[in-house]
């Protein structure tokens, strides 16, 4: 029987029988379960709207409205009865209000689609965008903090409730619990909030990491509602801090009401058996690859719970596109991170990143390119390459694995020609590649690989000269949460790295969160990391300074930041385990017309410039004085 199972179509082992076409289905009576986008605004800058109506029957009616300003120009019938698509135009003329669709068949159907008037459009407050100036702390909601027990079992929901002492149930942490911290991420420098996805995500194993979107348009209950999101949002702008919603286009949970009863096949990739992608980001460009190896990377599932969404189907694009837009116009957000970017269409990416941007110019947007070589990174950035095999990026940041994974070795391996200290030297020498590389985000873990304090052997150095190159390199600094408290663990083989924030919960054993419940040493890292990010919130030239540095010298590393105004922070980084003296004289260029420097972290005044003996693991950060 097993045997037999593999050779079904992966549509049928996961959905049941396809849907047939609507001339074959025995006719309904006709009725409305929901309409995405769930409302719309008048005064788009793109006046279309396509509307995915749902309900028993209703690809077998016919569908009609009266409203001025708003006509209908046309339907389209899908390959399951169940779904209809209407496609509008709101004219310039339109005014908010309910606007009376009628649909007939075998009943007729009513339904008040709301057309709202929008509020983002000069409003500062607002879609504020994400720059070299902030200051991004990711965390997962899950885990963060349960600021409201009372949602942390719905009741029909496919999880059966929560589990902390389990690394792949849910815990219970929330948008409440996040708020409930947003003095202590004031305290510590934070302008960004960056959750992991708030969306819902009704899968029965894992829906911890929201990755698994089952209901586009809304929030999860176990974080809170949609109005409870909107709050969120307006609550932050009005404490300084912005807000960055993470974003999935490749995938959705096999448990949503569009994967369960799909408006067609084509909605997703089909295999005959379960096909995982390869996950080799390379056979998207590669110009010798097979045609299966890239069919296997762009189309393959991310898991049997993640079904792979066909982008190339215009009626899929559309969805995706109008779901993005509206989340921006509903909350006000501030920025997109995008997950899994690599994976989708290229024609789609291009065309998704076009939209959001010709109505959001504003809006920060940066992706996940967890991919190998800056090359191929920056491919996936605004570059200054032609276009290759039919895609050019218009993604203006990316996260900067590159970076990431030349820190690291920074700081776990001696310097060599090209090891060590120096690959940090070669890898920021490759931002030629980029438009401009001010709009990357740095960091140095995240939730998928290993904290920065195991990886550096929980060396309290190393950890202080990490988050001074952080904060004071060219692009825009994420920290991941805990790492300012010297949270540590490996990703595998438990993910252990996604364990909850001490304190974040009653009757939590530590609590993290406060001074009183932190060790001197933890005390100590949160002191510094605050001490830095203060500092750069005020001090411009860490945003959009100039960056100049010189070849490591006996493994040690300097660059500058500077601007025209006058402004110069000059970074010198021991990665050896000696003391080393640090002759000056070949900075000339950038030291000329400064006497000497302040220490931001210590507050220590350095009188000679010329020679700088450093000790060994140090990162000094230097405000050069004239």
């Amino acid at each position: 029987m097993i045997r037999l199972l593999s050779l079904l179509p992966l549509w049928l082992l996961l959905l049941g029988p396809a849907p047939t076409s609507g001339a074959a289905a025995p006719a309904k009576p006709a009725a409305i379960i929901r309409i995405d986008p769930t409302f719309w605004w008048v005064g788009m800058k793109n006046p279309k709207l396509q509307l995915l109506v749902y309900g028993p029957g209703i690809g077998q009616s016919t569908a009609s409205l009266k409203y001025e300003g708003v006509t209908l120009d046309g339907t389209q019938k899908l390959e399951n009865p169940n779904y209809l698509v209407l496609n509008l135009t709101i004219g310039s003329a339109a005014k908010p209000g309910k606007l009376p669709l009628e649909f007939k068949g075998a009943k007729k159907v009513k339904f008040d689609y709301e057309l709202r008037a929008r509020s983002t459009p000069g409003d500062k407050s607002k879609v504020q965008g994400i720059d070299g100036s902030d200051f991004i702390y990711l965390l997962m909601p899950d885990r963060f903090a349960n600021g409201n027990p009372k949602n942390d079992i719905v009741k029909g929901m496919r999880a059966p409730g929560i589990a902390r002492d389990s690394m792949f149930s849910r815990h219970g942490g929330d948008l409440k619990g996040i708020e409930d911290h947003f003095g202590y991420l004031k305290e510590l420098g934070v302008t960004a909030i960056w959750p992991t996805p708030v969306v819902e995500n009704d899968e029965p194993k894992a829906s911890y990491h929201g990755y698994a979107v089952t209901d586009w348009y809304k929030i999860d209950p176990r974080y809170g509602s949609n109005d409870d999101y909107v709050r969120f949002v307006q609550n932050a702008h009005q404490q300084g801090l912005k807000v960055v919603h993470d974003v999935v286009l490749n995938h959705m949970g096999t448990s949503g009401y569009l994967v369960k009863d799909a408006p067609a096949k084509d909605w997703f990739h089909q295999w005959n058996e379960f096909t995982k992608s390869n996950f080799r980001d390379a056979a998207f460009n590669d110009p010798y690859v097979s045609r299966y190896d890239r069919k296997q990377f762009g189309e393959g599932w991310f898991d049997k719970h993640m079904a792979d969404l066909n982008q190339s189907n215009p009626l899929v694009a559309n969805y995706l596109i109008q779901n993005f837009l509206w989340w921006v116009e509903y909350t006000g957000l501030d920025g997109y991170r995008v997950d899994t970017y690599t994976y989708s269409d290229r024609q789609f990416l291009m065309d998704w990143g076009k939209a959001i941007l010709d109505e959001y110019p504003q809006l920060g947007m940066f992706a996940e390119t967890w991919v190998q070589g800056t090359g191929q990174q920056a491919y996936f950035a605004r570059n200054i390459f032609p276009e290759v095999q039919g895609f050019k990026s218009n993604m203006p940041g990316v996260l900067d694995f590159q970076l990431q994974y030349a820190m690291n070795e920074a700081l776990t391996r001696d310097a060599g020609w090209t090891e060590g200290i120096n690959k940090l030297y070669y890898t920021m020498q490759t931002d030629w590649m980029y438009e401009n590389p001010q709009r990357n985000v740095v960091f140095l873990d995240n939730h998928d690989v290993s904290r920065f304090y195991s990886v550096i052997g929980e060396d309290f150095n190393k950890f202080k000269m990490g988050m001074a190159w952080l904060l004071t390199t060219r692009g825009t600094p994420q920290l991941y949460y805990g790492t300012e408290v010297l949270m540590k663990n490996y990703s595998n083989p438990d993910g252990k790295v996604r364990e909850d924030f001490p304190g974040g919960w009653p009757g939590d054993k530590e609590n993290r969160f406060t001074k009183a419940g932190r060790s001197a040493q933890q005390n100590e890292a949160f002191d510094y990391v605050s001490r830095l990010a203060q500092y750069r919130k005020t001090h411009p030239v860490l945003h959009t300074g100039k960056y100049m540095h010189f070849i490591p010298d006996a493994g040690v590393y300097t660059y500058f930041r500077y601007n025209d105004a006058g402004e110069t922070v000059m970074v010198v980084m021991n990665a050896g385990k000696e003391e080393k003296t640090v002759d000056t004289a070949r900075m000339a260029e950038r030291l000329n017309g400064f006497a000497s420097a302040a220490e931001i972290t210590t507050g220590a005044t350095v009188s000679d410039l010329k020679a700088l003996k450093v000790p060994a693991y140090t990162a000094w950060v230097l405000e050069l004085k004239k």
